[in-house]
């Protein structure tokens, strides 16, 4: 498979029956930073799809769970992946599309890219992220599921 030019990221998040909202965020083996699900896409994946496999392969989110496109997209420099020559020469940069996901259950199934997960409120999911980019689509996932706007 070929390395598509786009990034994607997923927070998946949990709303309790009594309306408390936990966001799950990942803690890399490789560095040791924490974010949200993040990967590329594949051949002629859509953004989309390529949301749903990651999330499968690296928190084992069913594939027909309830996504959530959300507006906020980063730009990311090709220098930031361990093989910047994934692609042409030409593409110095790459768009990276963020998505929320719900989770019925708070089971999550780690892969190996990561060495453990919290559930964690908004506030502290935010000081553990490490990029703007998780950042700006936790507010937004967080905005939206409070003003109730989250349709897919």
């Amino acid at each position: 498979m070929s390395r598509a030019p786009f990034q994607v990221l997923i927070i998946p998040f949990y709303c309790s029956e009594s309306g408390k909202i936990e966001y799950a965020i990942f803690r890399r083996r490789d560095s040791g930073y924490w974010q949200g699900i993040a990967g590329g896409g594949e051949d002629k994946e859509t953004p989309l799809q390529a949301a749903k496999r990651e999330a499968q392969e690296e928190g084992g989110v069913p594939k027909n769970s309830h996504f959530i496109a959300l507006d906020a997209v980063c730009s990311i420099s090709v220098d930031n992946f361990a093989d910047g020559t994934l692609w042409d020469e030409g593409v110095l940069v790459i768009p990276e599309y963020s998505f929320g996901v719900e989770i019925r259950s708070r089971a999550i199934t780690l892969s190996a890219e990561h060495l453990e997960y919290r559930w964690v409120e908004y506030d502290e999911a935010l000081r553990m992220l490490k990029w703007d980019s998780n950042k700006t689509a936790l507010w937004e996932l967080n905005q939206r599921l409070q003003q109730g706007t989250t349709s897919a």
